[in-house]
């Protein structure tokens, strides 16, 4: 049971906020922002494609080709409708995510406390603050209980900063942080009228800097489009000096240039990113940085929390030590008199206003116990915070006739040193504690002090207590950890829980739900004491870590780091935001997590189901692996584009120009939409799940990988060429060769757009992947290529010739061949890795 909040501060109505928004707005930062149509219209016009296709539409004007040169202007809407559709995609996902992310805020209103966006906030509102909470807007403080902010987002300093209402300045500001305590505020700016907000203009400057694999992308394309730009002028040198015609040699040169610039790659990386993040939104799984989504399928080690994570979190009070009779009690048990004493004395060590599930099921526990509610009738008169290592805390409550009660509770460790019973006792305490533990339970010591002065010492481990008891709470192993943890395995990812319960809890946590290693575990104090290099061989060896606190926590991240891991950490509390900021993939929970570990997290599970990373890392390794084949697919088809383009005119071929600005930008308008529309829709592989994380540094091709590519590619051109020189032995014109030729190359691309949708399983195996929009890319392919060849005013447009059926068919063979031998790579590939495995993982094929 909640306490009531108190009656003076009954918030405002909902007509009153009504009116509060009209006169001063919502509490957004409005600043001048370029709007999603024209940065997207930016984008596309700054694209080297459309700069290519603009300057030939120009020079085919100029040149009194018409026809070609409003194919030009079409081919250029088409692109930028294209590139403008993968913008908006990419721009409403980011949107969605953006709205998805939007802070929430306790605030009292007619009388009741709701909880709304911080965007719906107007001056007036009374709020409540609480540890871990971001400060929604500039607010006054009404009553607060050791309360502390962070303000190093307005000052820069990084130590809290005690606030109450008795102070001169008893404010606090939009941005900053509660690290400790609880107030109920008044909302005094919103928006831009904020501490934050008059300085926030500030934020339009900063842009977010690249991951490593979009500079490796970028460094890529740069240097295919410098490679690109000295091909371009070798060939209009060539050209223009058989010729001495400068507009016909500048458009020779545009056609090889817009084959050699692979613009649809960095499309690709933005637009299987940005879809990505949404896809995994609409999972419950909220990316808060989507660079975070490239990582995802590296990541090799998960640092768990346990309450909430691996456990329910739905505490209950289950069992409770007595330590005057030496008694275990039972629910059904705690009727008498010296089990209620226990239990009220823990309930007034509790938060009057409780957040944590421990200290509500203690106020639920006194609920159903007390004849009288007695908490009406007191207030706090002082308290100390949960501090200590390990932790404890004390409260000191008081009524109007000044009888007073001093409780506290804590881990029974830190209980027991500030109670000094008689060894034989606390030895007795001891193995009552790691028995109950072993069951599971979780353990809080609870004492209470007779001091009667008003001086109160600066440390509550200085006051004289009496220990009470043990009260045990048990909060059961989620019923699906056991196949979470058993997911991870089979991925080659390693689990560690890492948390501030008793070792003997954890381990008992630990082996319900199926944690490997839970021969051994090392506690916070154990750990700060190895040396770096001890500490990097335990942190791989060790599995478990109990009695952690912040430092302790960071220490094992680093230490994992160091170890060349990628390690993704999940928490809750405000302790863990460091920690959820180093690691690779700082996790945070949806229901249970602070704003302040919210916002140090690249991630946040709606739901608070540990579940959801296996789908995250499965949709990491899927959007890593699509991306991949994106790549390589187009590194493949450009290549014999090049060659194609390239040789005839070096050597001196027949037909030195078989191909012109038409025909390459055509092939450009299926390559594509093939690129960053289909392999992103492509669905995971059936073995992404029972394969190692990728190393984090092997973020671009390996040289393996490009090779493939690239003899994928040389074994295409040299199909294109062959039929080129068999045209050519045939006596055929320069358009009937150039009809083969094309017909060889669209074809190799269509067997391409199936073939490497896996460089592991057979096309036979991939044909039953679900991809309606390759199905529908490949309809289109080849009825546009019919449409080019029997169509006769399209036929004459692209300088073809109606090829006959021997023809079509010699040029559809060699296509064919020219890509469907990667089979038989596959193939050899595969019966090399079943031979290479054990025979309980040979299913992977």
């Amino acid at each position: 049971m909640q306490k009531a909040i108190p009656s003076r501060f009954s918030g405002l109505t909902n007509d009153e906020v009504l009116q509060e928004r009209r006169r001063s707005g919502s509490n957004v930062m409005d600043h001048k922002e370029k709007s999603a149509v024209a940065a997207a219209l930016e984008e596309t016009i700054t694209e080297p494609m459309f700069i290519l296709l603009l300057a030939a539409g120009i020079i085919y004007f100029l040149l009194g080709e018409t026809g070609e040169g409003i194919f030009m202007l079409v081919a250029i809407l088409v692109v930028s409708a294209i590139s403008f559709y993968q913008n908006s995609r990419s721009r409403n996902a980011l949107d969605a995510l953006k709205q998805l992310t939007a802070p929430l805020v306790k605030v009292i209103r007619n009388g009741q406390q709701v909880e709304i966006t911080a965007k719906e906030l107007v001056i007036g509102d009374i709020i409540i603050l609480e540890e871990g909470v971001q400060v929604p807007a500039d607010a006054l403080i009404l009553q607060a209980n050791d309360f502390a902010v962070n303000e190093s987002v307005l000052t820069g300093e990084a130590f809290a900063v005690n606030k109450d209402e008795h102070q001169e300045n008893a404010t606090v500001y939009q941005g900053t942080a509660v690290v400790s305590g609880l107030a109920i505020c008044r909302v005094t700016h919103t928006g831009n009228h904020t501490a934050l907000g008059k300085i926030g203009h500030a934020l339009q400057d900063i842009k977010e800097e690249k991951s490593p694999l979009q500079q490796k992308i970028s460094r890529f394309v740069t240097m295919m489009a410098i490679a690109g730009g000295v091909i371009f002028l070798l060939v209009w040198g060539i050209n223009y000096f058989d010729s001495h015609d400068v507009l016909d040699s500048l458009l020779k040169g545009l056609t090889l240039a817009m084959s050699v610039l692979p613009e649809e790659i960095p499309v690709a990386f933005t637009t299987f990113v940005a879809i990505g993040a949404w896809r995994l939104m609409k999972m419950g799984i909220i990316v808060k940085q989507t660079q975070t989504v490239e990582t995802l399928g590296s990541a090799s080690v998960i640092c768990s929390d346990k309450t909430g994570t691996i456990t329910e979190n739905r505490m209950q009070l289950a069992a409770v030590y007595i330590a005057a009779t030496r008694q275990v009690l039972e629910h059904q048990q705690w009727t008498n008199e010296t089990a209620g004493q226990l239990i009220t004395t823990a309930m007034w060590a509790s938060e009057p206003i409780p957040f944590d599930p421990m200290e509500k099921a203690l106020h639920e526990a006194y609920s159903a116990l007390a004849t009288e509610d007695e908490r009406p009738a007191y207030a706090m008169v002082h308290e100390y915070p949960l501090g200590g290592k390990p932790p404890m805390m004390t409260h000191i409550f008081a009524d109007k006739t000044g009888k007073r009660i001093i409780a506290a509770k804590g881990a029974p460790e830190a209980i027991l040193q500030c109670c000094h019973l008689p060894e034989e006792e606390r030895q007795h305490v001891i193995a009552v504690a790691e028995e109950l533990a072993g069951n599971g339970y979780r353990l809080l010591g609870v004492a209470q002090s007779p001091f009667e002065g008003t001086d109160f010492p600066a440390t509550q481990q200085e006051l004289p207590f009496v220990f009470m008891g043990l009260v045990a709470f048990y909060d059961p192993p989620k019923a699906n950890i056991t196949t979470v943890f058993r997911q991870f395995y089979d991925a080659g990812i390693a689990v560690k829980i890492i948390t501030g319960d008793s070792t003997a809890t954890t381990l008992a946590i630990a082996r319900q739900a199926g944690l490997a290693g839970t021969e051994q575990a090392l506690t916070g104090e154990e750990l700060l004491r190895l040396s770096p290099q001890d500490l990097q061989r335990t942190v791989q060896e060790v599995n478990v870590f109990t009695r952690m606190f912040p430092e302790a926590k960071l220490r094992i991240i680093n230490a994992l780091k160091e170890n060349q891991q990628i390690v993704a950490m999940t928490g809750d509390g405000v302790n863990d935001a460091p920690a959820l900021k180093a690691a690779h993939i700082g996790i945070a929970m949806g229901h249970k997590g602070t704003e302040i570990a919210k916002r140090a997290a690249a991630l946040v599970l709606a739901d608070d189901d540990l579940s959801k990373m296996v789908d995250a890392i499965k949709m990491g390794r899927k959007i890593y692996s699509n991306l991949k084949k994106a790549i390589q697919y187009i590194l493949s088809i450009h290549i014999p584009i090049i060659l194609t383009v390239t040789i005839p005119l070096l050597l001196g071929w027949v037909y030195p120009n078989i191909f012109t600005p038409v025909h390459v930008i055509f092939l450009e308008l299926i390559m594509g939409p093939t690129c960053s529309i289909v392999y992103e829709n492509e669905p995971p592989e059936k073995n992404t799940m029972l394969q190692p994380p990728r190393p984090y540094s092997k973020t671009f091709l390996s040289l393996g990988e490009l090779g493939i590519s690239i003899v994928q590619g040389l074994i295409i051109t040299l199909g294109t060429l062959f039929i080129y020189q068999y045209a050519v032995q045939k006596g055929y014109d320069e358009n009937l060769t150039r009809t083969m030729v094309f017909t060889t190359l669209l074809t190799a691309n269509i067997f391409l757009m199936l073939v490497n949708r896996s460089f592991y399983y057979s096309i036979f195996v991939t044909i039953r992947y679900n991809n309606a929009l390759l199905r529908a890319m490949l309809i289109a392919t080849i009825a546009m290529l019919a449409v080019i060849l029997y169509v006769s005013p399209v036929t004459t447009f692209f300088k073809f010739e109606k090829p006959g059926l021997q023809e079509l068919g010699v040029s559809v063979l060699t296509g064919g061949i020219a890509v469907i031998w990667f089979e038989i790579w596959k193939l050899l590939k595969r019966r090399g890795v079943k031979q290479s495995l054990p025979a309980d993982k040979a299913m992977i094929d």
